[in-house]
């Protein structure tokens, strides 16, 4: 059953996360009453323990999942997408049926990437899509019965695609846009300071993702300490 998730051991702390303010604000809040849930829990008030992020690819989903992860202590469980769905008729609904089985005494945060492959919309009129129905109904029943103690989140780049269904299921929903020239400014700083003054020489691009503005730093770093070294010869 292991073979359906794996172990992210990733040590990302929160201050390496760019957020937008809408997330940051919600991600505080989130934090905040996981800091206080016992006292809330008193009064029973509902803590939330599902978050949906969704957006732009390369803005930061999974990068947020690491960070929660190693802020809270927890286990990072990481599904598998590739075991998880399966071609033969029923599997991939048994398969998380198990996934859930496994970490139900867990506390950790369980995280599912590009969601939209497990949640998509049910076509009550499509008949050969009755193994998507099956999935979706399984997923709907094992996040009612999610245990409070661990943290379930999941990330798609198309939510339009995720029956509704699910997405009511998950008490926080972070959207993740391509960051502002500002912002991107104040990345592309902040990155540049690891590197000697002398090899942070670059031509910046704006309007692109995080993941995006990180490899073009890493080019042009790499480059500037090459054509150093060659000039050394």
């Amino acid at each position: 059953m292991s073979a359906l998730f794996f172990i992210d051991r990733s040590d990302i702390e929160l201050n390496e996360v760019v957020f937008n303010p809408a997330v940051a604000g919600q991600i505080e809040q989130f934090l905040k009453e996981y800091q206080f849930r016992e006292v809330l829990m008193q009064y029973e008030l509902p803590v939330s323990n599902k978050i949906l992020l969704y957006g732009q690819s390369g803005c930061g989903k999974t990068m947020t999942a690491k960070a929660i992860a190693k802020h809270l202590d927890k286990k990072l469980i990481i599904v598998n997408l590739g075991t998880i769905v399966s071609s033969k008729l029923g599997e991939t609904a048994k398969n998380i049926e198990g996934l859930f089985r496994e970490i139900q005494y867990e506390s950790a945060v369980l995280f599912f990437d590009e969601f939209d492959s497990l949640g998509q919309i049910r076509d009550y009129d499509n008949k050969d899509n009755s193994e998507m129905k099956r999935v979706v109904n399984a997923i709907l029943q094992l996040i009612d019965g999610f245990p409070q103690k661990s943290i379930l989140m999941a990330a798609t780049n198309q939510i339009q695609m995720i029956d509704p269904a699910l997405v009511r299921r998950f008490e926080l929903h972070l959207e993740y846009t391509s960051p502002s020239d500002q912002v991107l400014d104040a990345y592309y700083d902040k990155m540049l300071l690891k590197y000697p003054q002398e090899f942070r020489a670059m031509e910046r691009l704006y309007g692109v993702s995080f993941a995006e503005a990180k490899n073009q730093i890493f080019k042009s770093v790499k480059g500037n300490i090459i054509n150093g070294q060659m000039a050394l010869r």
